[in-house]
């Protein structure tokens, strides 16, 4: 069944207000998987760039991802979505940082509305230059 057909079944969201836009990117056709929809190690790629955002900022240095806590994939991407990217820090630790990333997508040809297509649980870790665990800024985390 074509992806706008099973849109009519899916729930159509408000974009979160509490979350912040870290990305927006439009899937072509090189990125489809076998069935003609967009391929899900695309997606986590896109949505790994997306959840490193925000720790980049407090980590103020290199840092790498360290676990993908959860990862849901709500409904299929097409290639011409235009795919939002909204995330928000979980927790910040002495050294990782999860962050939630929820990613919703703009048909092409039902603009303005949007549909929850994937969310994610990652965690980050501050590094040093040896790839070891280093202490996340103190002054660089929100209050």
């Amino acid at each position: 069944m074509p992806a706008h057909t099973r849109d009519r079944h899916a729930q159509k969201e408000d974009l979160p207000l509490d979350k912040e836009l870290v990305l927006k990117v439009i899937p072509m056709p090189a990125d489809c998987n076998a069935n003609g929809d967009i391929f899900g190690g695309w997606v986590m790629a896109q949505v790994d760039l997306a959840g490193s955002v925000l720790p980049a900022r407090i980590a103020q240095g290199r840092m790498a991802t360290v676990a993908v806590n959860e990862f849901i994939f709500k409904q299929p991407v097409c290639v011409g979505d235009i795919l939002s990217f909204y995330a928000s820090m979980v927790r910040i630790g002495n050294t990782s940082m999860t962050v939630l990333v929820e990613v919703f997508a703009e048909r092409i040809r039902t603009q303005g509305q949007y549909i929850k297509v994937t969310e994610a649980k990652l965690t980050y870790v501050a590094i040093d230059d040896q790839g070891r665990p280093r202490p996340i800024p103190k002054e660089a985390q929100p209050d």
